[in-house]
């Protein structure tokens, strides 16, 4: 009884401490190019990130077609291998290798089109080898990479995880900041400060891994990885379109520039979608152990397992919503300031993804299930974004993404529940939810209303203050947790002695 308890004292010790370490990364994956901003918004104008925008919409295409859903795949498969080392690196470098080689056709295809996918995109051919450059760089650092980091997250391996996304994020924005702050050659430098990073990062990934796992391919893991993701595979084309057709239709129905103030919006928004990827790293792996060792009995504790994480990310989503005008204010010029709405809005979007991020139906196998919920996401986006850009423009964009995320995210929710039922915290569940949407959609009225600035400022008070009082009356702000996050960081040096 003793031991069980104090297994179950250090594993929590751990993840804390684990939390604590995936933050690091995050802070500085998020604060770096804030750092940046304010002197990028000053040399590139809302045009020049309108075309990285485009660009980066047929860059996520390809990196996702390449990839051809094996990454999920290989995310659940970990767990069958994960006692056995040379299975394991089979996995890896199977994985690696079928992306990269379908990457390479997609390239070539890229290239030799380039021009007329430059005037589909942004209107002009002068934009080329933008998307071309774009496109490698988007796989290398977010596809390919991505593959070592879930290896590293699934092992519960925080502290290396966390040097390589410090090493990535320092990597780009000393790159970037000389190129397009010194250099001055535009909006490119911030792309090819991302390749550079990349190609670091890979060939010190593989240096490492190749220490510990012998390279070998394997025919019957690659099919295995296969069945898993070959359904998946159209929610490649539809995810692109649920995600960047908001940026398209920006650009065909309004202006290039518009499009701009939209990507930095959305940017700085994407901070809460860091973050809560940042969480789960650390709940990701628990709640599989929990699936694939309790199988249906672990959907109590799952259930109350997630509650603290879902509020956590849930208080940086407020946050972002509600002080998006002081964000904004202090880091850009004039010309970025209608971002500020935009930002707020998509911040309730990202907010809302929680539960998204539960693998239930990859881990029953239910890939096909998730592909027609992807294609239903998508018809909701389109058919919402339509209209509202042409009424509203950018802001309609923003509000039409995320009424067809919520929309959407709730039938995934109740789909899911069926195939694999978590025995949620619905009480608590509500009251941290309805809390910020409440508080998020009252600013966001009152900015666009004009409201005096003073009257929000007090009003974004108190909805704080609610949101903490949530965190205390649930158990989740409280004395014992704050003794135990100060023991969590000590913790590694007291085990290892």
């Amino acid at each position: 009884m003793l031991k069980k308890h104090y297994q179950s004292m250090l594993n929590k010790k751990q993840q804390i401490q684990n939390s604590f370490i995936y933050i690091i990364s995050m802070g500085f994956k998020s604060i770096l190019p804030l750092i940046t901003l304010p002197i990028f918004t000053r040399i590139l104008t809302p045009e020049d990130y309108g075309v990285l925008g485009l660009s980066l919409i047929y860059a996520t295409f390809v990196g996702g077609l390449a990839n051809f859903g094996v990454s999920l795949a290989f995310d659940r498969n970990y767990f069958q291998y994960q006692n056995k080392s040379r299975k394991l690196g089979q996995l890896l470098f199977t994985s690696l290798t079928f992306i990269f080689m379908n990457f390479l056709i997609l390239l070539v295809f890229t290239i030799i089109f380039r021009n007329n996918i430059s005037i589909l995109l942004t209107g002009s051919s002068e934009n080329g080898m933008l998307i071309v450059t774009a496109s490698i760089a988007y796989f290398i650092l977010n596809i390919s990479n991505n593959f070592f980091y879930t290896f590293l997250k699934n092992g519960e391996k925080a502290g290396t995880y966390t040097r390589y996304k410090i090493f990535e994020s320092l990597i780009i924005f000393i790159i970037s900041a000389y190129l397009v702050a010194f250099l001055k050659i535009g909006v490119i430098g911030i792309v090819l400060s991302h390749i550079s990073a990349g190609i670091l990062l890979f060939s010190a990934f593989m240096f490492t891994t190749l220490k510990k796992l012998p390279f070998s391919l394997n025919k019957a893991v690659l099919f295995e990885l296969l069945k898993i993701s070959y359904p998946l595979t159209p929610m490649i084309f539809i995810g692109v379109l649920s995600t960047q057709f908001d940026k398209y239709m920006i650009g065909l129905m309004a202006t290039i520039g518009s499009v701009g103030i939209y990507h930095i919006g959305k940017r700085i928004s994407e901070v809460v979608f860091f973050f809560m990827t940042t969480l789960q790293n650390v709940f990701h792996p628990q709640v599989y152990k929990r699936m694939f060792n309790q199988h249906e009995h672990g959907s109590e504790s799952i259930g109350s397992y997630l509650t603290p994480f879902l509020y956590l990310s849930t208080a940086v989503a407020l946050c972002t919503a509600l002080f998006s005008k002081e964000l904004v204010t202090i880091l850009t010029p004039v010309s970025y300031h209608g971002a500020i709405p935009i930002i707020s809005i998509l911040a309730m979007w990202y907010g809302s993804m929680f539960f998204g991020k539960i693998p239930q139906l990859l881990y029953v196998k239910k890939t096909h299930i998730s592909t027609a919920l992807l294609i239903l996401g998508m018809s909701l986006n389109i058919g919402l974004n339509i209209p509202f850009i042409m009424k509203f423009g950018a802001i309609g964009a923003a509000w039409a993404t995320m009424l067809a995320g919520l929309i959407s995210g709730s039938i995934s929710l109740i789909v899911a529940q069926h195939y694999y039922r978590i025995n949620y915290e619905w009480k608590k569940i509500i009251w941290i939810m309805g809390t910020f949407f409440t508080g998020a959609i009252t600013i966001i009225s009152m900015h666009l209303l004009e409201y005096p600035y003073l009257w929000s400022l007090f009003l974004k008070g108190i909805i704080m203050g609610i949101f903490i009082n949530l965190g205390v009356r649930y158990g989740i702000i409280s004395k014992e947790n704050f003794g135990e996050v100060k023991s969590a960081i000590r913790f590694r040096s007291v085990v290892e002695a």
